[in-house]
Order: structure tokens, then sequence, then C-alpha cells
């Protein structure tokens, strides 16, 4: 990598520092230079995430309930080998007994149906117990010294009062933390304490054990580490958070995807079954074959992208579920089905109550039930997307077009995104465009996967694009593939969508999580387990975009050849912190030099931050070497014009600041 600055001949100096994205942000200030000649205003929060509960991303990843089948909902529907008891383990030590059941007759509310009943018939000594041992979504990571809160609800189903023991043990049946409840009241109530670690745990499993004899229910067992993003109650596992809120993403899409629309109807997303107390939430199987809680629910989300200061984008089904119901895939699918007519008026209202759950005064009906939650104050909500990636069925259409209508009229401030199908082109898109035009739709979204190739011959898309028609959301794009190849795709793709920018309003990779050992869709952003996750080079670039964004295209500055697809480049204007942003990718296998003229900014410090991502075009990170791929910082003298020779397979960012 060289850089020289034509300023005579002189040659500019790279101190190359190895610490992780320590990205330059020049503090705001409140009077705005005037901008040069030759920008257009594009979208200043283009690049965000996309989050959907796939590859186990929320519950076992994101979500930090360490208890699996905390509430005893899992059933065969969603696995064949599955039961309320799934991930428990009856336990009886010292020669006492017992006997355990599953019931349903008194639950602790409607929307949690399941719960065990524990009849303790004989405590043979001190030693003895009976209870319940839950593994954890393969095993919990415990942590020395660390608290876990634990909770549960109880109802004492004898005359006198059970006590119990609550243990966390290592694989090899070491207890490293203990505490201690006494069930004793009839009737649901919420018991809970603290649980400090003695010792560390890769693998620990969470005993529940009776030592009294009695009877008593128990239901919503749960284990949470007292160390979450932002020390949330019900909160998210910091490290997996803090590796998104470090990406600083103009929003966040969520909660899909194809989850959002569901296999079915009576599996769609309803963002009602999602709020409230934990308990109360509507568990339901997974569209990907597993199991949800809604633990991770709206309030969740609404929360999680205001403590990152990303804008909310939230996706409701069209009323229409997944063409995919069903498993067309399979024999004997059912496909796409619609929502009765009769039961419209309701489904428009409940889209139009989250307006008001997530904007509406603390003294309106919704808002109550968000202030209720520990939030006042409105969230802000700018966007709400109407479907996703559906066929663009009549049944499709119809219900879209009076839920946006509905929309429109109730709340004109509110942008609905609408859906233009799962591919790039097809009857799908061309049906969605045209409808989208029809009705006015402000953005589109679009989807496409596709190998790298696709990306780099593709990346004047958008330039051919109507500038009076809708806006467009990329809302789901990858290349097939997490190698250096894949990124440098991406990253060239990527200054094409800066570049246009002003019909481009945002766009997000996905998807965004994987689990060790249950991913069902690669690629992903970010490969975890429940001890520790490595970036791939997807990530990196996307934070390079992401966390380097402006509100403000120029074109000119970067003179390359033009021929060249695999080399390509992009400058924004950030004028909330006056600093210029050049981005360049070399997806070749050969050096490229380029000339950069930031002449028109009239006040240039020379000492601009420089992030480079270098590798060979077949390099990946995994867990073993979560290295092998990342990049690097440093500090970059500049002059109004200079020369910029970019090693083979690089991305480079390289911010100047206009402002002292």
């Amino acid at each position: 990598m060289g850089v020289r600055c034509w300023n005579g001949a002189k040659h500019c100096t790279i101190v190359m520092l190895l610490v992780l994205f320590s990205y330059h942000h020049a503090t705001a200030q409140s009077s705005q230079a005037k901008l040069p000649k030759g920008g257009k205003k594009i979208s200043d929060h283009l690049f965000g995430l996309f989050f959907e509960d796939i590859n186990y991303a929320a519950d076992g990843g994101l979500y930090a309930e360490m208890v699996q089948n905390r509430s005893f909902e899992y059933n065969p529907a969603e696995r064949r080998e599955w039961h309320p008891l799934s991930y428990w383990e009856y336990i009886a030590t010292g020669f006492s007994y017992g006997r355990i059941s599953v019931a349903t007759d008194k639950p602790v509310h409607a929307n949690n149906p399941h719960y065990v009943v524990l009849e303790v018939e004989h405590i043979y000594n001190s030693a003895g117990a009976v209870g319940l041992k839950n593994t954890g979504f393969d095993g919990m990571v415990i942590k020395k010294g660390d608290s876990y809160n634990f909770s549960v609800f109880g109802s004492l189903l004898s005359k006198e009062p059970v006590q119990v023991k609550l243990q966390l043990q290592n694989s090899k049946g070491d207890t490293i933390a203990t505490g201690t409840l006494e069930i004793n009241a009839a009737g649901w109530k919420r018991y809970e304490t603290i649980l400090t670690a003695s010792a560390e745990a890769d693998s620990a499993v969470l005993s529940v054990l009776a030592v009294s004899e009695g009877k008593l229910a128990l239901d919503v067992v749960s284990l949470f580490p007292q160390k979450t993003f932002k020390n949330r109650t019900n909160g998210l596992r910091p490290d997996l958070a803090q590796l998104l809120a470090d990406m600083h993403p103009g929003f966040i899409r969520f909660p899909g995807g194809c989850l959002a629309h569901g296999d079915g109807l009576g599996n769609m997303y309803r963002w009602k079954n999602t709020i409230g107390p934990i308990e109360q939430r509507v568990e339901q199987r997974n569209i990907w074959g597993y199991h949800q809680t809604a633990g991770l629910g709206y309030f969740e989300y609404f929360q999680f992208c205001e403590d990152i200061g990303a804008r909310p984008l939230p996706v409701l089904p069209a009323a229409v579920s997944c063409q995919n119901s069903g498993g067309t895939w399979r024999i004997g699918g059912t496909g796409q089905r619609a929502l009765p007519k009769n039961e419209m008026d309701d489904y428009i209202q409940e889209v139009l109550d989250l307006v008001e759950w997530a904007n509406g005064p603390a003294t309106s009906q919704w808002g109550a039930k968000r202030a209720a939650a520990g939030h006042p104050a409105p969230f802000n909500l700018q966007y709400i997307g109407i479907g996703n990636e559906d066929k663009i069925t009549p049944e499709f259409t119809e219900r879209f077009t009076m839920i946006y209508q509905a929309v429109k009229a109730k709340h004109p401030e509110i942008t609905v995104v609408g859906t233009a199908g799962p591919f790039p082109d097809g009857e799908d898109f061309t049906k969605g465009w045209r409808l989208a035009n029809q009705l006015g739709v402000p953005v589109m979204d679009e989807h496409y996967y596709k190998e790298p190739e696709w990306f780099i011959s593709n990346q004047y898309r958008y330039d051919g694009y109507n500038r009076d028609s809708g806006a467009v959301y990329l809302g789901e794009y990858a290349s097939w593939g997490n190698t250096m190849q894949n990124a440098l795709a991406e990253a060239v793709y990527m200054t094409a969508l800066e570049r246009n920018g002003d019909v481009v309003k945002m766009a997000s990779y996905a998807p965004l999580l994987a689990k060790q050992g249950f991913t069902q869709w690669k690629p992903d952003m970010i490969f975890f387990n429940n001890k520790t996750y490595y970036l791939t080079p997807n990530y990196y670039v996307q934070q390079m975009f992401t966390a380097n964004q402006g509100d403000h295209y120029f074109d000119g500055v970067i003179v390359k050849d033009d021929k060249d697809s695999l080399l390509a480049g992009s400058c924004v204007y950030n004028s909330k912190s006056g600093d210029v942003i050049i981005k360049l990718a070399n997806a070749g296998q050969a050096a490229k030099k380029v000339k950069i003229d930031i002449s028109r900014f009239h006040t240039i410090f020379p000492g601009a931050s420089l992030t480079s991502l270098q590798a060979d075009t077949s390099a990946v990170n995994s867990f073993e070497s979560p290295g092998n791929v990342r990049p690097e910082t440093g500090i970059v003298n500049v002059a109004k014009k200079f020369d910029y020779t970019l090693t083979p397979a690089t991305v480079v960012v390289i911010r100047v600041s206009t402002r002292k």
C-alpha cells in the first residue's frame, strides 16, 4: 500500500496502528460550513442492519436468557422429538423421591398455558432433593465472579411452604453457584434471587431442587446474566450487541424476513404478542425450525435501536403468509394464505396501534403500555415495512392496498416501505413496482442473494432508476460466501449504493447472526457460539461503510479507469462532522492507482484517518483463526490533490477533516 501526495514530489507517511476501527469522528459544530458545488443530497442513514431470528440469532443468541424452554412450551409441532420437558431432566438425590407432571388447567397466563407440577413425597436426609435440571442452549457459559439473576413463577399447592435450592454446576458436577428460595404462597407469584459464580464454566447446568416435602407449580424459570447490554432487564448478550453497536447503523430492520409473515396465518408475527411482561407473551414455532419465546420482542427491539442511535424499521405482515407456507419445497405445501376479509379491519387497526404504541403520548391507550414497560417518551418511529418479499398475488395486492391507504390516511408522517418480491427481477418484482407506482408507495424493499461476479457486473443497476418513482430500500443482499472475494464484491457494490444514495435510501446485508451448529442459512455476517464469536470479512466491509456515512455525494473527486469494473470508489461529505469520506475498493489481482481531488473542500487538514482491509481473495475467518482478515487503521497526510495506490484485494476508507 502506498500514498504519494501531489503537492510537489513529497511523500506522505502512513503510521499503521493495529487498533480495530478507531474511527475519527469530528465533533458536530453549530455552524455548518457552506457546501461546495457539485454535491447531491443522499440518505444520511443509507447503511443499517437487518435482524431476523434465523440461525438461533435471538433465543440462544443475542437474547441473553440462559434457560432453554423456560416456560415449558416446546412441542412436537415444532420438532417431532420436542415436548414440554425438552431440555429439562428430572432429578431425585439422596434416596428422596417424588414426581413431576405438566399441567395446563391454572396457568400463569392464558398466553403461557403449560407449567410443571412438582410433588415431593419424601426427602430422605439433608442431602436429598427432588427437582429439575436445565441444560440451557448447549450448556451455559458462566464467568467467575459474575452474578446471575434467577427468577421463577411459583404457586404453592400444599399446606406448608417448600424450600428450594438453586445450583449451577460445571461439566464435572462441581457446584459453582448456589441460591435459595421459599415458595410460600398459593397462587402464582414471582420469586427471584441472585447466583454469584465462584468459578468459570463453559457448559454449566442449572438445577432447581425442592429440599422439603410438599407440592408446587413452577413456570417461566429464568436465568439472566446481570451484565447485559446497557444492563437492561430482559436484555441482550453484551458482546454480540456491542458488535452491532460498533457498526453505527443508521437503522435496524426487524423481526424479519420470512419470520414476519410466517409459515401460515397462525404463524404470522403479531407485534402485540411480543410486548408486556414475558410471562404474558405468546411463544410460537419459528419458521426456521425451532422455537421463539418472544422474550426479544418489539419493546426490546425498539429499545436497542434507541440505545445505539439507529432508526427502528419494524416489518409487519401484509395480512398474508409466506408463499412457502406448509413447505412448498416439500410435497403438499399450502402456499401463500391471506387473512379473511372480515378480519382485515381488526388487522389494520393492529398496524395503526403500533404507531400509537411507538409514538403516542403516555396518556394514550397504547402509549400507556409503552410507558408501563419503562419508556414514557415516544420512540420516534418513522418507517413501517408492510410485507416481506411476498408473491404479488391478487390477495396480497388487495390487502397491501388496504393497509397502505389506512396508514397514510391516519399517519401521513410515517413512511411505508413496500416489497418488490424475493428477486432482483422477474414477475413479482415487476408486479410489486407496478403496484407501488399506482399507489405512490415512497420506498420499495428489494432483495437478492447472488454470486460476487453479479455484484461486480451490476454495480450500475441504480444509475438508471427513475428518480421520480419510489425510492429503494435494499433490505436483504449478500454475495454467496464469506471469503475476502465476497466482501470485495460487496464493497464495490456499496460504493455504487452511495453514488445512488438519492434513490437508494437504505441498505442492509443479510442475514446478520448465525450460531455454530445451528445455522440454516449461509452466508452470514457474524458467527458465534455460547462463549465467543468471529467476524467475517463481510462484517468488516459493512462496518467500514456503516460507520463512515455522509449526507452528500460528490462525483468527480476520484479519477480512475472507468473501464476497470474491479476498481470502484465513492466520496461523501458528512455535514454534521465536516468530514470528507473517501471509499476505495480494488477487487482485482493487481495494484491500481487513482487520483483524488478534494480541492473543492476549501479547508483540508492533512492528518486524515485511514482504515484498510487487505487479504488474499480466498481468505476467511473462523473460530480457530478469527484474525485472518481484519482491518488496520492509521493516519495519512493528504493534500488537496493526491494519488493513492491500492494494493490487490483491498478496501480503504480515508476520512478527511475540514473543521478543527
